[in-house]
């Protein structure tokens, strides 16, 4: 993997780049929609690559747990087993295993866990992680981390920094792939001197990217703002800088504004699933009642197939449970998400992102 720092803005600290990898090219500012199980929820892959999705993030929890290192082994690796030829980025599966698995147990080698599909026993430290990433063969390859909950102790976020950083030597030790890079993972909740610490602590070990983890868990949007800006400046400008878990539009260009270059997150897909559409009008609550009538396109300034279908059939078809009008959604809400993401882009190019990031603002304002 190669990134590539094509511009800075001089009016922040938004980046412009490339990253090269065996599968094709990013462009940063870059958003990955969230394929947790091999697969975008209702959406082929042709219909990803229709609104020109150009890496997708999987899961690493998920994937071991079904459908297993053997299977995916087997199939030769994501790539082939879901006939995706672009990147892959997958997360070390350790958010999910304090978020998701029951009776968690966490120890300086790692987490013993009960599965949350079938309470089956299962062992995940940063060996097994590596191992598990290393077989599905994604591009990007994250560390093993422990993310503590907001809020949380000091006494807990220095036990879960002391345990990201014997983790992600561990995790810089091991042979991946050779296609495969490995970004490390900055921890220290909202406590400016311990992210200070773990960057610092990290860029030690050469990472080929850094992420800034345990983020968007509950905090008030300006602390999140704040721990970006006190962790930035120690993470190297030579390299893709990632934020993981956000966000909404805001937080996404707020965070780009202060050095990020790239983002992933549900909320596209999960606000599909609940009848909630991105669009540059704003967030449309689509099954409310006063679509039932609004033929209008779903989104008039977005170029994108299912921006053309009136407000009142996507309503109609989500009020009926029919799969297309989930489809429809998903699809709109990230073509929505990577449209946002190739302006601001273009904006950074142009010079012009302060008055983007004035206009994204009016559409979508902080959320609390």
């Amino acid at each position: 993997m190669k990134f590539h720092l094509i511009q800075t803005c001089p009016h922040s600290k938004a980046r412009l780049g490339k990253i090269e990898t065996s599968h094709g090219l990013i462009e940063t500012p870059i958003f990955m929609p969230v394929g947790t199980r091999g697969a975008v929820k209702t959406l082929t892959n042709q219909q990803l690559l229709e609104i020109n999705a150009q890496i997708i993030l999987g899961n690493t929890y998920h994937l071991m747990l079904r459908p297993g290192t053997t299977i995916l082994a087997a199939a030769g690796g994501l790539h082939h087993f879901m006939n995706w030829s672009r990147p892959i980025l997958t997360d070390s599966g350790g958010f999910q295993i304090f978020s998701l698995a029951a009776l968690n147990k966490i120890t300086d080698k790692g987490v013993n866990f009960q599965s949350h599909i079938d309470g089956s026993r299962h062992f995940l430290g940063p060996i097994e992680s590596m191992q598990i990433q290393k077989t599905i063969g994604s591009d990007i390859v994250m560390a093993f981390d422990q993310c503590p909950p907001y809020p949380a102790s000091r006494l807990q976020v220095e036990q879960a920094v002391d345990r990201t950083h014997r983790w992600a030597k561990e995790c810089r030790n091991f042979d991946l792939q050779k296609h495969q890079a490995l970004f490390g993972i900055v921890q220290g909740g909202v406590y400016s001197d311990l992210r200070e610490e773990c960057a610092k602590t990290l860029a030690s070990h050469n990472f080929d990217g850094y992420a800034i983890g345990g983020l968007s868990v509950g905090e008030p949007a300006n602390l999140m703002y704040e721990t970006i800006e006190a962790t930035v400046p120690f993470l190297a400008s030579d390299k893709p800088r990632y934020l993981m878990g956000v966000g909404t539009p805001l937080n996404i260009i707020e965070a780009v504004m202060r050095g990020i270059d790239m983002f992933d997150c549900v909320m596209p897909t999960r606000n599909a699933r609940n009848g909630t559409a991105f669009t540059w009008e704003g967030k449309l609550t689509i099954k409310s009642a006063r679509y039932a009538e609004d033929f209008s396109p779903l989104d008039p300034y977005l170029d994108a197939y299912p921006s053309h279908f009136s407000k009142a059939y996507v309503r109609h078809l989500l009020n009926v449970d029919e799969i297309t009008g989930l489809t429809l959604m998903s699809m709109q809400n990230l073509a929505f998400y990577l449209d946002f993401m190739q302006k601001m882009r273009q904006a950074i190019h142009e010079g012009t992102l302060l008055a983007f990031y004035e206009r994204i603002r009016k559409i979508y304002r902080e959320e609390t």
